[in-house]
């Protein structure tokens, strides 16, 4: 959205905040199961105008099978991360027979859902400096979490 030519003018950080408010209301919407009716008149009353309004309906309706497929998919928690595993893994040759020596990590998060139980593992592979990377934005999410819990 922020290298659409005809958007250049516009001031970032109100794109970024008319974009989410945008998302939020086609997920609320799919979400509500809204027919056209209510969105019409929830935009209507946000002073669009009739044009923009069609517009967006006609957009939605397109797409709205597709949306309620992937709101159901979600799943009304979110995973939790039961536990972890990883092995270092040491790459000597690439597939053109060139000599690499490149080792990384790879991750294994069991996950599981509140709603349906277990779900398959999330893997991944990484090189260290990714791995450093994601351990120090987990400690940081674990201090924000304990800050919070505090107040």
């Amino acid at each position: 959205i922020l290298d659409d030519p005809d958007l250049k003018d516009i001031d970032p950080t109100i794109l970024k905040h008319c974009h989410a408010a945008a998302a939020m209301c086609i997920l609320e919407a799919g979400k509500q199961k809204a027919d056209i009716a209510a969105i019409s008149t929830c935009l209507e009353d946000c002073k669009l105008d009739k044009e923009r309004i069609e517009q967006f309906c006609t957009e939605y309706q397109k797409n709205k099978d597709a949306l309620e497929i992937l709101l159901g998919s979600i799943g009304r928690s979110p995973l939790h991360i039961t536990d972890v595993s990883w092995r270092l893994e040491y790459q000597i040759k690439s597939n053109q027979l060139h000599k690499t020596y490149q080792p990384s990590y790879l991750v294994t998060l069991n996950v599981e859902n509140s709603d349906s139980g277990s779900h398959p593992d999330v893997s991944f592979s990484c090189t260290m400096e990714q791995l450093q990377d994601l351990v120090g934005k987990l400690k940081d999410a674990a201090k924000s979490l304990e800050r919070a819990t505090q107040m």
